[in-house]
């Protein structure tokens, strides 16, 4: 047996508990049955006293006499025991003793096999989660073992279960007794991953010491020990992988060369109304870099809401075009595109480039120009939504692709952009987010690219004043979005939206907007309102009505959550804040605050807020710094969620390591990689020989997000 194995061969699984491991928890080979862990360990080697089990303890272990056993039927009548058919058995219920007191065990499925095992005056021992019915204490369905054999170490290991699993008769019991067979059958002829030198100079414990010890722990000391080892390795197999793919592209990726800033740089450049920060010329500096290089650049740009990307994209997209090539800003949306539009319009009008916007709306006249001059090389900076990968759309020479809030993009679509290269070659590549990632998070998410932070807001920047109020201050604040409109100012109002109950999220949106326009009717204040379910043309006209100022009051979802800047506007309220993740709270609060005004964001809460949800709403009102928030939205909610489903963008799935709580191993993990790769870039040396081998598995193979072709 090797790690290959298909389950079916373990000993009591069989190809239909197999099928079930496979479509249930993603188990198909006895490796996949070992990596698959407990997510927490139970003490099994104390035993209860009956007198001190209470309903709120998690888990007991009594050790008990059987005194009573009795059958009841569906309706509830006991059955004799002598004329018993067991298909008419709905429960069982069994009276056990010890010397301080009883307690009922209740079985509704199995009955036959337990009611011929546990007969009056036998002993056992009964595991499982104590609770209270009809003023009785029980215990539904206990794991029930001899006396003689019920300790499997000191901790025994809880593991991930379905409902299938469970009818499918895949308990947590039977799950230890098939990885147990699973650890004897691979463990004396198991290779070990990590080469010597890797293990002796990290104090790691041997892979197969840290399997058995992670499943069966002799002690906490033995479990630690596995579990650092597990995750290191995990961790660093995909940092090194990561680094060796960026390593390979870094030298081979011919890029193409930009040696001038050109004189539409230098105009721009010295027609803006403001300095720059420290920050954004220190990552131009480096954008430029890459430029000259003679690779292709792939960089990761990474800014808090307002802190300037936008103007570092503009001056890159004028680099290129000193160069005599061409430019492309692509946004998610078209509300996005239309404003980068606007600004990026408004900053190339003295230098003569010409900017052109194309989006799904674009007309067949305007788009027939758009197509020829970028042909000809007229057009120097097109900035638009998906429209920008059709296949229609051909460039002379496109020598950067600019792409924003990256993570709305799939990876196909991205594909396409690159092919729109010139001569063959690769455009120069910038991804922008506004959404602050954790730094394990990007490490690995994009550990391939060259990351370049703005951590630093232009001067003038007023903080938001964030406040949180519940159902009773409504009126309060309705007051005070009167207030702030007597000043001539504008406010937002939120609505979440979350898939799972999208029917009632647009009724309460409805309900809200209706509430709205009573408080504040016309014609003193006038509402726009712009949510998912209205046509480009609807959305348009009410975004461009608040924009304008001849709205005071935009109702809508979350379509505002990116990019919208309206610097007139002070208040942001966000209806139903504890439905939001912090980063969604932050990006929303982050539409305000753009002007010279003071601003203001109102976090309107429910009557049932959760403990994790106050705390999120808490840290909300304490800090301004997005990636401080970012860090501790991914410690509370897991770095899954932060796109919204589990584990959801990242290039592998992690077994045991943690990307929340293991940031100190990755960061170590990863420095040690970049030690491996600087002495053998291509792990061809023998004494590296168990690094390639893994690395050419399934698990570590990681989707290049920076350059697909």
């Amino acid at each position: 047996m090797d790690m290959e194995t298909s389950i079916q061969y373990l000993p009591g699984v069989g190809p239909r508990r197999a099928q079930l491991l496979e479509s249930e928890l993603g188990v198909r080979t006895v490796g996949d049955l070992l990596h698959t862990y407990p997510f927490r360990y139970i003490d099994r080697s104390s035993i209860t006293p009956i007198a001190e089990v209470y309903p709120d303890l998690a888990q007991v272990q009594v050790r008990a006499t059987v005194m009573k056993v009795r059958l009841f039927a569906k309706n509830g009548a006991e059955l004799p025991p002598d004329k018993l058919k067991y298909n008419m058995v709905a429960r069982m219920s069994v009276i056990a003793a010890d010397n301080t007191g009883e307690i009922e065990l209740v079985f509704f499925k199995g009955v036959k096999w337990m009611h011929e095992r546990l007969k009056p005056g036998s002993t056992f021992v009964f595991f499982g989660k104590p609770a209270v019915f009809n003023n009785h204490l029980n215990i539904v369905h206990p794991e029930v073992d001899a006396p003689d054999n019920f300790v499997t170490g000191v901790l025994s290991g809880v593991y991930t279960s379905t409902e299938k699993l469970k009818n499918g008769g895949v308990t947590g019991k039977v799950m230890l007794k098939m990885i147990g067979s699973a650890l004897e059958g691979v463990l004396p002829t198991l290779r070990e991953t990590l080469p010597d030198y890797v293990l002796r100079e990290k104090g790691l414990v041997p892979l197969n010491y840290a399997l058995r010890q992670i499943h069966f722990p002799q002690d906490q000391e033995a479990l630690s020990k596995a579990s650092y080892r597990l995750k290191f390795e995990e961790l660093f197999l995909l940092q090194l992988s990561l680094l060796k793919q960026k390593y390979i592209r870094s030298r081979s990726a011919q890029g193409l060369k930009m040696p001038r800033v050109g004189e539409a740089f230098n105009i721009c450049y010295k027609s803006l109304p403001y300095d720059l920060t420290g920050a954004q010329k220190r990552v131009i500096k480096e954008i430029r870099e890459d430029m000259m290089s003679g690779h292709q650049m792939n960089r990761l740009l990474q800014g808090d809401v307002g802190s300037g990307k936008t103007m570092v994209a503009v001056l890159s997209s004028l680099i290129a075009v000193g160069n005599g090539y061409q430019a492309c800003i692509m946004a998610p949306t078209e509300v996005l595109a239309q404003q980068h539009y606007a600004n990026v319009s408004r900053y190339l009008a003295p230098t003569g480039v010409r900017v052109e916007l194309l989006t799904g709306n674009t007309g067949t006249k305007a788009r027939r120009e758009i197509h020829a001059g970028l042909q000809d090389g007229s057009v120097g900076v097109l900035i638009g939504t998906h429209a920008l990968i059709e296949d229609t759309v051909q460039f002379h020479a496109l020598g950067l692709a600019v792409i924003d809030e990256q993570h709305r993009f799939g990876v196909e679509q991205r594909a396409r952009l690159w092919a729109k290269g010139f001569a063959g070659v690769h455009p120069h590549v910038l991804v922008m987010t506004a959404t602050p990632i954790p730094r394990t998070l990007a490490m690995t998410l994009y550990g391939d690219l060259d990351v370049s932070v703005i951590d630093e807001m232009p001067p003038g920047r007023k903080p938001v004043q964030t406040i949180c109020v519940g159902e009773n201050k409504r009126h309060a604040m309705h007051n005070f979005i009167r207030d702030e409109i007597a000043k001539g100012r504008q406010a937002f109002i939120v609505y979440p939206l979350i898939f799972e109950n999208e029917k009632l999220d647009y009724k309460n949106l409805e309900l809200g907007y209706e509430e709205i326009v009573k408080a504040f009717p016309m014609p003193q204040y006038k509402v726009a309102i712009v949510h998912g379910r209205q046509t480009p043309q609807e959305k348009a006209f009410n975004m461009d009505a608040f924009a304008a100022g001849r709205a005071n009051i935009l109702v809508s979802t979350t379509v505002i959550e990116v990019g919208v800047d309206v610097p007139n506007a002070s208040v942001m309220v966000i209806e139903s804040a504890e439905r939001f993740g912090l980063s969604q709270l932050h990006q929303l609060r982050g539409r305000v605050g753009r002007g010279a005004e003071r601003s203001y964001c109102i976090l309107m809460k429910g009557q049932k807020v959760s403990k994790e949800s106050k705390k999120r709403l808490d840290l909300l009102c304490a800090t301004e710094n997005g990636f401080e928030l970012a860090e501790e939205d991914m410690k509370m909610r897991g770095p899954g969620d932060l796109e919204g489903t589990q584990q959801s963008g990242l290039p592998i799935t992690l077994s045991i390591a943690s990307l929340a709580k293991d940031g100190l191993i990755l960061s170590d993990a990863r420095a040690y990689a970049q030690l491996i790769l600087d002495k053998d870039p291509g792990l061809v040396l023998p004494i590296n020989a168990p690094l390639a081998a893994e690395l050419r598995r399934d698990k570590y193979t990681v989707h290049d997000y920076s350059q697909i072709s």
